[in-house]
C-alpha cells in the first residue's frame, strides 16, 4: 500500500450544549464547553491536515453535518455513520473507507489536539504489518483505532467510555485472530482532571494546540471561579 492510501477519519459531533463533552457540563456552564470542544475540533483538525500524504475525513451522525461543515477545513469529507453511539461509529469508519479497496484507516478522537503528529504516522507504519492498531489512553480508553479492513463486532458498545473500553476491543481482536499492536499512552479530555492536565501541558506548549490553548488562557479572565486549574501532580 502506498503512503496516499492513509485516511485520518475524525470523529466529531456538532458543537451543542448536551451533545459535546457531557461530563464537563457538569463541573463548567453549557456554553463554555460547547466552545472548548469547538476549539478542541478545529485544532485536531489541524493536526489531522499537518499528517503528510493522508487523506483526512470526518465521521459524524447524519443530523450533524450541516453543522460541521462551516467548521471543516477545505477538502475534508464529512460522512454519515450508521446507526447511532460511539460503536455504530467506528463500525462505519471502516465500513465506509474500506470497502472499495485496501487502505489504512485510523479513527481518531477530536479531543486530543495535543498528540505529537508523529504518533498518527505511527499508527500508520504499524498498520503495514499489523490487522489493528489502538492508541492507548490511561483511563483504559483508547483515542485513536485503526485497521486495513472492516471487522464485523470489534466495536463492543458496553464497555465503550468506560475504564475496560480498551482491553475489550483487544479481546475482540484476539477473538478473531487479529494481530494489533498499541501506540504511545496519551490522554484525551473527559473530565475537570483531564482539562487542568490539558491546561499545564498547553502552558508550556501553546503551538500544540493553539485555539484551545488561547481559550483557556481566556477562561480565567471570563469567570476565575471556573477556570481549569492544574495539578502540579499531573504527569505532563
Amino acid at each position: 500500500m502506498r503512503a496516499a492510501d492513509r485516511v485520518l477519519v475524525v470523529m466529531a459531533k456538532a458543537p451543542r450544549a448536551g451533545r459535546v463533552k457531557t461530563r464537563l457540563s457538569n463541573e463548567y456552564p453549557a456554553t463554555v464547553v460547547v466552545e472548548l470542544y469547538r476549539c478542541l475540533l478545529q485544532d485536531t483538525l489541524a493536526l489531522a491536515a499537518s499528517i503528510a500524504d493522508t487523506e483526512v475525513a470526518v465521521m459524524a451522525p447524519p443530523e450533524d453535518l450541516e453543522e460541521l461543515a462551516a467548521l471543516l477545513p477545505a477538502g475534508v469529507i464529512g460522512t454519515p455513520q450508521r446507526g447511532t453511539g460511539l460503536a455504530d461509529a467506528l463500525s462505519s469508519v471502516f465500513e465506509a473507507f474500506t470497502a472499495d479497496r485496501q487502505r489504512r484507516v485510523v479513527a481518531f478522537n477530536s479531543d486530543s489536539p495535543h498528540l505529537p503528529p508523529t504518533v498518527l504516522d505511527d499508527a500508520f507504519a504499524v498498520l503495514l504489518t499489523h490487522d489493528l492498531v489502538a492508541g492507548p489512553t490511561d483511563d483504559g480508553g483508547y483515542y485513536l483505532v485503526g485497521a486495513t479492513a472492516p471487522h464485523a463486532n470489534l466495536f463492543d458498545p458496553s464497555p465503550l467510555g468506560t475504564s475496560g473500553a480498551l482491553a475489550a476491543l483487544l479481546a475482540n481482536a484476539r477473538s478473531k485472530q487479529l494481530t494489533y499492536a498499541l501506540t504511545r499512552d496519551w490522554f484525551d479530555v473527559d473530565l475537570a482532571s483531564d482539562l487542568a492536565r490539558l491546561a499545564e501541558a498547553l502552558g508550556r506548549d501553546p503551538s500544540a494546540a493553539p485555539r484551545t490553548a488561547a481559550y483557556l488562557r481566556s477562561w480565567p479572565e471570563r469567570d476565575r471561579s471556573q477556570a481549569p486549574r492544574a495539578s502540579g501532580s499531573d504527569p505532563a
